[in-house]
């Protein structure tokens, strides 16, 4: 296990309209305001998008297995942003939900808002924590 300590920063209270990408928009609050480590909470609604529900098999490089959101969900969603070269990389479970249909997975392509979704978005101050590309698993990991 490897570890750094660091401090809160700034609060970002975020409201996303409906449409919109919230990954696309994390990422552009991220470069507009310097944000190089955070943790953020996500509630409210999804119309699309697809997320991986985890890899086929137990094994490296791992190949993901893919769903879709189809229709108006709930979603409860948490992530993390750290830097990935010059970029704000954006890390985000959630879980999905429509009627009695629940499902959970790392939100990765193309979600659109479904009327309102919701952010709160803590800055992490103070740790040099960056994403890296992983040969071993083909993926732009932690580097703690």
């Amino acid at each position: 296990m490897k570890y750094q300590s660091g401090r809160n920063g700034r609060v970002f209270v975020v409201k996303f309209d409906d449409g919109e990408n919230p990954l696309e928009e994390l990422t552009e609050l991220a470069k507009r305001e310097k944000i190089h480590a955070g943790v953020f909470w996500l509630i409210g609604g999804l119309k699309e998008g697809r997320f991986v529900v985890g890899p086929e098999k137990d094994e490296l490089p791992p190949v993901p297995m893919w769903r879709e959101i189809v229709g108006n969900n709930e979603i409860l969603g948490i992530g993390t942003i750290f830097w990935f070269k010059n970029e704000p990389k954006v890390h985000l479970h959630g879980v999905y939900g429509r009627e009695d249909v629940v499902k959970m997975g790392c939100l990765r392509d193309n979600p659109r808002v479904f009327l309102i979704l919701e952010a709160i978005m803590m800055e992490i101050l103070d740790v040099t924590v960056t994403r890296q590309f992983d040969e071993k698993s083909n993926m732009v990991l932690l580097k703690v």
